[in-house]
């Protein structure tokens, strides 16, 4: 006996739905025995039961940092890290200059100042100094990793960095520090004869053809590049125009210094990968991290008498004026990190 088309529907449909019924039941059991299960872990589970101890290398130096599990998925670290100290040389040209009767820059020879500051300061003048750069990269961190994924190798971290604000120095070579202290003589010597008042004590001066020379051959320093903005004393009056070239001079104690300075508080933001380094030792593990340090801002290069290289000025000669480049367009730090872990407890 066959049986009618609509029979077979009605069987049909109470089959699909049987099965549907049944595998919704399934995977509602399956849900809550993880639930169940989670929940029973996490009931377990203790806080700061555990204490890992890892080193780590990269782009923020050398580090060491103590962690441990506030969840089963969440990990505080706390940590220092320590850029070792190196001293890369940058070489800058001495040069002198004046302004003319219209207020222009006007360039003048190297050659007869030096040979007329040799003849008054006994002190051979070199045409170039080197400047040591020296890391000051220091920080303290408290990052927290979130592991949001069940085999537990994935981590996304937010976290903060902590360390001073100048986080680089700059400063002259020792073995120019004659040539300096000569520049900065003969600039003294060259404002005492600009404004009229003796060179020495109350009442020595120069004879007229000497101070000329003087005058005409104007004032001496390190032409680090060009002002991108008028610049104006406590008084409001422009003592420098936008466009004329800014030479650095040696302070009080015959130095020219930099400093990069950002933000003491730097956020990070990143993702890393952690897994076992021994199969037979799960106590040492591995971990790389990836993310990005936030300066807060645009960072900046200081000299000793205020300038901002970054900010205040353009066409930075030389090596300098390729890490102004770079520091005017970093406004994070890329972070890119190598852990390695052991188990305390």
């Amino acid at each position: 006996m066959c049986m009618r088309l609509s029979d077979c529907c009605a069987i049909l449909s109470k089959s699909i739905i049987y099965l549907t019924m049944k595998k919704f039941c399934f995977s509602l059991l399956l849900a809550s025995v993880s639930l169940f299960t989670t929940a029973q872990t996490e009931a377990t589970f203790k806080p700061f039961n555990n204490l890992d101890l890892s080193v780590s290398a990269g782009t923020t130096g050398l580090g060491l940092d103590l962690a441990t599990k506030i969840c089963p998925i969440v990990q505080v670290r706390a940590g220092f890290h320590f850029m070792p100290e190196f001293e890369p040389k940058m070489n800058f040209g001495i040069e002198g200059g004046r302004y003319d009767a219209n207020g222009n820059w006007v360039t003048t020879r190297f050659e007869s100042m030096a040979d007329k500051m040799q003849e008054f300061t006994g002190f051979a003048v070199d045409s170039s100094i080197d400047m040591v750069g020296t890391p000051n990269f220091n920080n303290l961190s408290l990052m927290v990793d979130v592991f949001p994924f069940t085999n537990k190798h994935w981590h996304v971290t937010a976290g903060v960095f902590y360390g001073s604000a100048g986080i680089a120095d700059a400063c002259n070579a020792i073995e120019d520090m004659p040539s300096l202290l000569a520049v900065g003589i003969y600039n003294n010597m060259y404002n005492k004869i600009l404004t009229g008042q003796p060179v020495i004590g109350d009442d020595i001066y120069l004879t007229p053809e000497i101070e000329d020379k003087f005058l005409n051959m104007g004032r001496m320093g390190i032409r680090m590049g060009d002002y991108v903005r008028d610049v104006v004393d406590g008084e409001g009056k422009v003592v420098h125009k936008a466009g004329e070239p800014y030479i650095m001079e040696p302070d009080e104690n015959s130095l020219v210094r930099a400093s990069i300075e950002v933000n003491r508080w730097r956020p990070y933001l990143g993702f890393g990968y952690e897994g076992a380094l021994f199969k037979r030792d799960p106590s040492y593990r591995i971990s790389f991290d990836c993310g990005a340090m936030f300066w807060g801002g645009t960072p900046s290069l200081i000299t000793h008498d205020g300038t901002d290289l970054v900010k205040d000025v353009c066409n930075v000669r030389g090596k300098v004026g390729r890490y102004v480049d770079a520091i005017s367009k970093l406004d994070v730090m890329p972070v890119l990190n190598v852990r390695i872990t052991k188990q305390i407890f």
